[in-house]
């Protein structure tokens, strides 16, 4: 059982208690303690002094709004999954200069040198349930964050060290993060880690194809505890839903 819980200012520990207290009620258990993100920081930390060493990180200084300017006025801008990528404008920045801006206490937050990581990795590829043998794209999302001030770490740099760590060997999660798999297998061949088997599934949605999502307060299971409803009830619902999506 794992929490990402890397947004401590989000993430209260009334809500982990009420989603513990849903899976019990529901019949499942888990092996070990409960790993809640929040608490290894340092142990991410760890794995971002190796690349760090390497020379694949880079502090950048850039504010949003300069990132949003720097692409407006490019008319060859990068694009990924999701939109632009970052157009690598502090990858340039000489070393002296990094080392200037740090020391006059500019804030920055730290990002992968995907060109060069990509380099140093090599090809690496990855298997899916559905989809079979995957070959990564190291470039899909560009220079990505890795760290910030505030959080020491990322999503994509703490799931790939926990997945490690925890032994994980089969990773289920919707279709819409697929491109964040080829960040993880990237830095799994960078960090010397195993990659897991993936599955990627289609996400749930309504009757009008619209996605499920946290707002949609009625189909939680404490909504739907409340309700009435037996475990085995909510249990063969979601198992109607996934067969219907896929």
């Amino acid at each position: 059982m794992r929490f990402e819980d890397i947004d401590i200012r989000r993430c209260k520990r009334e809500f982990e208690m009420a989603i513990l207290d849903d899976l019990r009620w529901l019949g499942f258990d888990w092996d070990g303690e409960v790993r809640r993100q929040s608490e290894h920081f340092a142990t991410y930390g760890k794995a971002l002094d190796q690349l760090g060493a390497r020379g694949l990180i880079y502090p950048c200084f850039c504010s949003r709004a300069a990132i949003e300017r720097e692409l407006a006025a490019s008319a060859n801008a990068p694009h990924g999954p999701d939109g632009p990528l970052y157009p690598g404008t502090c990858r340039r920045l000489s070393v002296q200069e990094r080392r200037d801006r740090i020391a006059a206490g500019q804030e920055h937050c730290l990002r992968l040198d995907a060109e060069r990581a990509a380099r140093e990795a090599g090809p690496y590829h990855f298997f899916d349930e559905t989809l079979g043998r995957v070959e990564g794209e190291p470039l899909l999302m560009g220079d990505f964050v890795i760290a910030r001030k505030d959080t020491p770490t990322s999503y994509h740099l703490a799931v790939t060290v926990d997945d490690h760590l925890q032994g994980i060997t089969l990773v289920t999660r919707g279709v819409d993060v697929l491109p964040s798999t080829h960040v993880h297998g990237l830095l799994q061949k960078l960090l010397g880690y195993e990659t897991p088997r993936y599955a990627h599934h289609k996400l749930l949605t309504d009757a009008s194809g619209r996605r499920f999502a946290k707002r949609d307060r009625d189909m939680t299971i404490r909504a739907m505890r409340e309700a009435g409803l037996e475990p085995r009830e909510i249990i063969v619902r979601a198992l109607a839903a996934a067969a219907a999506a896929s």
